[in-house]
């Protein structure tokens, strides 16, 4: 390590199937072509190791080249891929096509991407528990689905999801949501963490100021001293490295509390 180099967190959790998934993920959601390739490129150099995808983003094949070429050991870094829920009933080949464009033989972690409603949620997520049985996902999840969503997978088939992916920022803070997650067990992924204004918050920058840190690394430690999962993405590679240099700082107890109550503000 160079003093130049990004202090990467090497905080993970421990998920329902034994697996360890870093707190910090790189997202590439609305990321595409060559971009997807460089940007993940990029991320994997700045010290991420963990990479979140889905079949919906459209470029599952770069972030498997940009893995593929990279030189990092494929089981060193955690891969997240996503299950449209239109593809019901396709679920298995629809992973499979995923896994060929990754480059892998398996995902260590596997989304349901949104819900489908009524009962196919639960037709959904019984193929989910096939494909975890196959090897072919390590860990299986879901994304955007409420706790009576979880609670209906969990009973049909006393199974319950490892994640639950969804939007999450200190604007969108929920204790109640957060206490309900860790109740049932089910890990809280957040998504969007960068966006809505957070950045723009005074509290937030008034914080990063006083801590010398950007907001978006403030924003990305909240994430990591919640024990949530945080995936912030970027293609400009000073900002992928920036936003993974968040281990050599803390946040005290009262600047988590301020930024809580962003979230009922």
């Amino acid at each position: 390590m160079t003093a130049t180099d990004p202090q990467v967190p090497d905080a993970t959790v421990s998920l329902a199937n034994g697996a360890r998934m870093p707190l910090l993920g790189f997202g590439t959601w609305q990321i595409k072509g060559d971009d997807a390739v460089r940007a993940t490129s990029a991320a994997l150099e700045a010290g991420y190791r963990h990479l979140d995808t889905a079949t919906v983003y459209g470029n599952e094949g770069e972030v498997g080249r940009a893995l593929s070429e990279s030189g990092v050991a494929r089981d060193d870094v955690f891969l997240t891929t996503k299950c449209p829920p239109d593809r019901a009933g396709r679920e298995l080949a629809t992973l499979r096509e995923s896994l060929d464009l990754l480059q892998t033989d398996h995902v260590d972690l596997w989304l349901i991407h949104w819900s489908a409603g009524g009962s196919e949620n639960v037709d959904l997520w019984r193929a989910f528990v096939e494909a975890r049985e196959a090897g072919l996902a390590r860990e299986i999840g879901v994304s955007n689905f409420d706790t009576s969503l979880l609670d209906e997978v969990t009973k049909a088939t006393e199974v319950r999801p490892a994640v639950n992916q969804i939007e999450w920022s200190p604007l969108l803070f929920d204790a109640e949501t957060l206490a309900e997650h860790r109740a049932r067990d089910v890990v809280l992924e957040g998504y969007s963490a960068l966006r809505g204004g957070t950045l723009d918050a005074p509290t937030i920058g008034e914080i990063a100021e006083r801590v010398g840190r950007t907001p978006a690394q403030v924003i990305i430690r909240w994430h990591l001293q919640h024990g949530v999962v945080v995936i912030p993405k970027s293609v400009n590679p000073e900002r992928i490295r920036s936003n993974a240099d968040v281990g050599g700082f803390t946040l005290t107890d009262e600047d988590m509390a301020a930024i809580d109550a962003l979230g009922r503000s």
